[in-house]
């Protein structure tokens, strides 16, 4: 009995392994897709207005997607959602490769990043399926949350590479051709990674009962509490990436600099994630988000006062640890408070809602930060998110 549990473990082991992978893959292509595609479309004679227009694209398709991918893959499970993820990457990829001009980039943006949410949600709901209880769902969405830590790394980093020295010289054409199709290579190894795992039996509604309804998941309670701290504290990793290099720029910081802080932000958010499997057994959801809420806000209203780049880089370091910890317990709590059959239309709501935030924070931030300073706007929103606690206080399954 006990070799089989073993055998059993392993499996799950590599399963996982497979899954981490295969979410990277698919990840970086977005990612690296979404570093190359400005930089061409700059190349080109293209303005500020029209790249920020790119940018959001990456984000606009999952809105739209984000609830009827998470549908269908509580009807269809895993592989055929990604199959028609990986078809949709390498569209992408294959149009900005076949045609690189600013309209096949635009199509490139749209058909990546909707690859991206549909995949994601597809590989998180089969994660949370698979999972035997809530310390094992703490421990796997910390490992899964550490694949897009990596993708953002690896795609960026890959693609930068082959723009520079693939081509005649650095920023040629061909050298954005040359990581394009190395672009539309990646999601095809996620699908091969794919194929090997076991697909989970499906979860049927009970029998008579009435088709459902997104509203009907936010007309519980807890699951609208949920939504609500998720937003707040994604809201805060956007405040963090968009002010920093303002205040960086406020401060006389070199560009490398205000890189750096930002880069030991995501080492600490990636380390975090690490660490929450060795510890799961001990942990309360719950009570993890409202401590990562309260230290953000702390960090927040302290953040502005910081003139040295070494106190920047650490209070980044530790809003990197606050706010890393969050997403696996956020989706830990989601499985928990979800019914099984609607885990994927659960989770659809929970990126739609994220997307929907990324697309129009910035502009939000903008207009507030001429408003009321880039210190201002930190006090702000931390003041909101310490409040914003008491609710997580609340979410205990």
């Amino acid at each position: 009995m006990s070799h089989e549990l073993a055998t059993a473990g392993h499996a799950s082991l590599r399963s996982l392994l497979r899954l981490i992978s295969a979410q990277i893959c698919i990840h970086a292509a977005m990612t690296g897709m979404r570093m190359a595609a400005p930089l061409l479309a700059l190349r080109e004679g293209q303005g500020p207005g029209a790249v920020g227009f790119l940018l959001a694209l990456f984000a606009l398709t999952q809105v739209f997607l984000a609830l009827p991918a998470g549908r269908y893959a509580d009807r269809h499970g895993l592989k055929r959602p990604l199959r028609w993820s990986v078809l949709a990457a390498c569209l992408g990829c294959g149009a900005a490769l076949a045609l690189p001009v600013f309209a096949m980039l635009c199509l490139a943006a749209l058909l990546t990043g909707g690859a991206t949410g549909v995949a994601t949600i597809a590989l998180q709901r089969h994660v949370g399926r698979a999972a035997q209880d809530a310390t094992q769902l703490r421990s796997v969405f910390s490992w899964l949350a550490i694949g897009p830590a990596v993708s953002n790394f690896i795609g960026p980093f890959c693609a930068g590479l082959l723009i520079d020295h693939a081509g005649s010289q650095a920023g040629s054409l061909a050298g954005f051709r040359a990581a394009f199709a190395l672009l539309l290579l990646l999601p095809l190894l996620s699908w091969l990674l794919v194929r090997a795992v076991q697909e989970l039996p499906p979860v049927l509604a009970p029998a008579g009962s009435a088709r459902p309804s997104a509203w009907d998941l936010l007309a519980d309670e807890r699951f609208r509490r949920l939504l609500l701290v998720n937003w707040l504290l994604s809201s805060c990793w956007d405040v963090h990436t968009f002010v920093v290099p303002l205040l960086g720029y406020e401060r006389g910081l070199s560009a490398s600099v205000i890189g750096s802080i930002l880069g030991a932000f995501a080492i600490a958010a990636a380390a975090i994630r690490l660490v929450i499997p060795l510890v799961a057994s001990r942990l309360q959801e719950a009570s993890v988000v409202a401590a990562a809420m309260v230290l953000t806000a702390l960090l927040f209203g302290l953040y502005p006062l910081l003139d040295s780049a070494l106190l920047m880089g650490l209070c980044s370091v530790l809003l990197g640890l606050a706010l890393g910890s969050v997403q696996p317990m956020v989706m830990s709590l989601l499985h928990q408070i979800t019914p099984a059959q609607r885990h994927g239309e659960a989770l659809g709501l929970r990126v739609m809602a994220i997307n929907a935030s990324s697309v129009a924070m910035p502009l939000l931030f903008g207009s507030l930060g001429a408003a009321i300073g880039v210190a201002g706007l930190f006090w702000l929103v931390g003041g909101v998110v310490g409040v914003g606690s008491q609710l997580a206080r609340r979410l205990r399954v």
